[in-house]
């Protein structure tokens, strides 16, 4: 059996306030490792039918940049719902509220 591993490391200040993320990759190609501002983690558990989540981002993350990452998350979810289900149409529904998400936020696509 093959195994990857991705590591996810959380700097924190006094308060305990994230103020810097830094994940890597076995695979990662043509660097170590990466610096982020925010990060969403979505875990399945079959067992107890939940979703397990880990949300967190940087006290330097900016409400414009949120206001992006939200937008792109949503569009990666519609595009592996699309991939995962074979459903057109509500994958299409998604991508319409992605849509009216960008609208509503003022984000420049």
């Amino acid at each position: 059996m093959q195994k990857k591993n991705i590591n996810i490391t959380v700097e924190l200040d006094d308060q305990h306030i994230p103020t810097n993320i830094i994940w890597n990759a076995d695979d990662m190609q043509g660097k170590s490792e990466a610096q982020c501002r925010a990060m969403l983690l979505s875990l399945w558990d079959a067992r107890q039918k939940d979703t397990l989540k880990l949300d967190l981002w940087t006290k330097d993350m900016t409400v414009d940049e949120m206001k992006i990452f939200f937008h792109q998350t949503l569009v990666t979810m519609a595009n592996t719902l699309q991939t995962a289900t074979n459903d057109e149409r509500i994958s299409e529904d998604m991508m319409d509220f992605c849509d009216y998400f960008a609208e509503k936020m003022e984000i420049k696509a």
